[in-house]
């Protein structure tokens, strides 16, 4: 009866977070209407002037042109009369037209304040979990060989390196990139690429030395970043609706949206790349599979069996692929990872495991390690959901000090990256043997 009272109040809690978000989606879209409104205004009511001052300069031109052809016949006129009745205009002309100057509006962008926006949208009460203990115990049940293999294989982590992309206290190296940051891709064991809040993508070795730099073509930020099985850099770019992807220093567009919003990326084991967008009415949202490195679009998923949509709209979405090639979406505002298999059918939905701090499984990055194990970092609750291939919960790794976790990778001896949204570190991370 609990469990269908909780998932009845936590369908009833989304669908009362999703009726606040259209609300705020119609409040911006009016807002920046009135805006483009009064931009138009503005423009009309200038144009309006500089073409009546035009027509008066240009009326000017034309009255000067006709005396000037006047006094010519007059020249070759051998009438004295007519010289005689002519009168000079050149005081009328002596004084230029005044000058305009039109003072062009400015649009100068507040930061914004995520906190405050927070507390306007609302907030959720608190819940509890009380533990009332039973009369009858149940008697206890050999340990399986199963449960002792897992126990060996996957250990307590232990933090084996860390780089701090946005500054290193110890003596070695500091390196200032200046940016939070949202995504990790391993290049290789040895280098991994970086991306934040600024329209720069930063390589490092794990010597904590800055590599290679790169921007994007347009200025934006990434908004994810992956590594194709050539080792190409990989990025989308959801204010240009763009995914790019950088050869030997030269960023190429692939992938140009019109009515989508490109956000998660990652290259398949085919070599295909994945992308998940929503729409641009903010409506659906729907996994790609692109070939190869083109347009092409392969495969579109977005509805289970039942025609439901799998995966709801908003930001901060990350995508991998399982070595049994199942999509895993980690999916932010369903508060959930979706995972699919390879044609698009709905495996499982992963709804998080209780915390210590009690607050809502909040899934950003994941990523998949060579025995198909799933992780995936909970953003509020700073720590990493270990699941295995059938979504089954493993593990938490919350002993490494992990600070607002976002984007993951793994390398190929299962070293999990760590990338740190406020303190701009990435942290690598050994959780098996």
């Amino acid at each position: 009866v609990q469990k269908d009272e909780l998932g009845k109040c936590s369908k009833k809690l989304i669908m009362d977070l999703n009726k606040q978000s259209d609300v705020w989606h119609r409040e911006i879209d009016l807002i920046i209407k009135n805006m483009k409104y009064d931009v138009n205004k503005v423009e009309s009511k200038h144009l309006s002037v500089l073409n009546k001052h035009e027509d008066k300069i240009s009326n000017t031109i034309s009255d000067i042109q006709q005396i000037i052809a006047k006094l010519k016949r007059l020249q070759n006129s051998k009438d004295v009369s007519l010289v005689s009745e002519y009168k000079s205009r050149n005081a009328e002309f002596r004084r230029l037209p005044p000058k305009l100057e039109v003072s062009l509006p400015n649009f100068v962008p507040q930061k914004i304040d995520r906190d405050q926006l927070t507390r306007q949208i609302g907030s959720l009460s608190a819940s509890s979990l009380i533990t009332k203990e039973q009369d009858y115990i149940m008697p206890q049940e050999p340990v399986s060989s199963f449960q002792r293999l897992s126990s060996r294989h996957i250990n307590v982590p232990h933090k084996i390196d860390a780089i701090d992309t946005g500054y290193e206290p110890r003596v070695l190296t500091a390196i200032d990139t200046g940016y939070v940051l949202h995504s990790v891709a391993c290049l290789s064991d040895s280098e991994i690429w970086t991306s934040g809040s600024k329209k720069i993508m930063k390589l490092f070795n794990l010597q904590r030395e800055l590599v290679q730099s790169a921007k994007t073509e347009s200025g934006n930020k990434p908004s994810d970043i992956a590594v194709t099985r050539r080792g190409n850099l990989v990025y989308t770019d959801e204010n240009d609706r763009t995914v790019n992807i950088m050869k030997k220093s030269v960023t190429q567009t692939v992938i140009r949206l019109r009515q989508w919003i490109p956000r998660g990326v990652c290259s398949s084991s085919s070599g295909d790349l994945l992308v998940i967008m929503d729409s641009k009415d903010y409506k659906q949202t729907k996994v790609v599979r692109y070939s190869g490195s083109t347009d092409r679009e392969k495969q579109s998923i977005q509805y289970n069996d039942r025609g439901q949509p799998l995966y709801l709209v908003g930001n901060d979405k990350y995508i991998t692929e399982n070595r049994n090639e199942d999509i895993c979406v980690s999916d932010y505002r369903a508060h959930a990872v979706v995972v699919v298999n390879h044609a698009g059918k709905l495996r499982f939905k992963y709804a998080g495991q209780p915390t210590s701090s009690m607050n809502p499984f909040c899934p950003h990055g994941i990523t998949s390690d060579s025995h198909s194990r799933i992780l995936t970092a909970d953003f509020i609750n700073e720590c990493i959901h270990i699941l295995d291939q059938d979504g089954q919960f493993l593990r938490f790794i919350n002993n490494c000090n992990l600070q607002h976790p976002e984007g993951l990778c793994i390398d190929t001896k299962d070293n999990l990256f760590v990338a740190e949204y406020h303190t701009g570190k990435v942290k690598k991370i050994q959780y098996c043997m």
